[in-house]
């Protein structure tokens, strides 16, 4: 399995559930209730990915972030399309404004993969990447909102578009005097390694802003040495941190977060948050109970360092931060 560029690999990745099972030997079960899953949050996962998972093992920790599940179908109390109200701090398309001194763009509404978690899983792409064309709206509010010192590139994933547009943005938020910080928050470094391109190194290397690249990685096995070698080159240029979300079945005991941890500092990144679930529609079969969380944060700060323990936190709409 050979992929010379990002693009390719992008190009390449797995979007049929068949075609999952078939790579990964496994047995197809509820394949009905599995489509009406995977028609409401389409499955893609990039084959380098799907390579690190263990063949035949449907609990694979990687394997269930990614498969659509019959369970998915069901209606739970509290859990809905937007839980952090998104659509209230949305004040132009593909601008998000929900704290007062930073503010988010989504760059893209693609991704490389699909969590099946996300909490943008019902997000309005559609109204919300107003593309190139557009950029001139975010410059000319982010300009006349003195009190915003940093721009986070989100989306979707960010790095989707090309590094020349990336960069040619980043130019033009550059003239903006009150801006200090740019932060990236992306998975593609972890789920497509080549991703980390000379041309992107370039500009951050190059650009005034203090950048941080916060990449998401929820288990150890997603780290294999050709992640591992490209987030040690990224950390060469910039600061590197990872936030990791508390997955029921799949890191939620301390051995896994220990060794996610371990891994990560290996890698030359340091853990930065471990989110509880934002309660998506959906997604319901991955929550974990805020008691076991805060169980889990306590024998991980026995078995770890300080700065290995990330900060668990919960994000309530409306609030001014998260809360810790």
């Amino acid at each position: 399995m050979i992929h010379p560029t990002w693009q390719n690999a992008l190009s390449h990745a797995i979007t049929r559930f068949s075609d999952l099972c078939e790579v990964l030997q496994l047995n197809v079960a509820d394949a009905d209730l599995i489509a009406q899953a995977q028609h409401s949050f389409p499955l893609r996962v990039p084959r380098e990915f799907v390579s690190r998972m263990e063949m035949g093992n449907s609990r694979d920790p990687l394997l269930l972030q990614v498969l659509p599940q019959a369970i998915e179908m069901q209606k739970v109390d509290g859990f809905s399309v937007d839980p952090l109200s998104e659509n209230k701090k949305n004040p132009i398309p593909g601008l998000l404004h929900k704290y007062p001194n930073r503010v988010l763009l989504t760059l893209s509404g693609a991704c490389a993969v699909h969590c099946r978690y996300c909490f943008r899983r019902h997000f309005p792409y559609e109204d919300n990447t107003p593309g190139r064309a557009n950029w001139d709206s975010f410059i000319h509010y982010i300009a006349n909102q003195s009190q915003v010192d940093e721009v986070i590139f989100s989306g979707g994933d960010p790095l989707i578009l090309k590094d020349h547009l990336l960069a040619e943005l980043v130019l033009q938020l550059e003239k903006i005097p009150h801006l200090k910080r740019l932060r990236i928050h992306t998975r593609l470094p972890i789920v497509i390694p080549a991703r980390v391109t000379d041309e992107w190194i370039a500009w951050m290397q190059q650009s005034r802003f203090q950048i941080t690249v916060v990449v998401h990685c929820n288990h150890a096995n997603e780290i294999d040495d050709a992640v591992l070698q490209v987030l040690k080159r990224l950390r060469s240029v910039v600061t590197v941190l990872n936030q990791s979300v508390l997955l029921k079945d799949i890191n939620d005991d301390a051995t896994a977060l220990v060794n996610l941890s371990k891994r990560l500092f290996e890698a030359a990144v340091l853990p930065y948050y471990l989110h509880l679930l934002d309660k998506v529609d959906g997604a319901a079969h991955f929550d974990v109970p805020e008691e076991k969380a805060n169980n889990l944060m306590q024998a991980m700060k026995q078995q770890l360092p300080g700065f290995l323990v990330p900060k668990l936190a919960r994000e309530v709409s409306g609030m001014l931060s998260k809360l810790y």
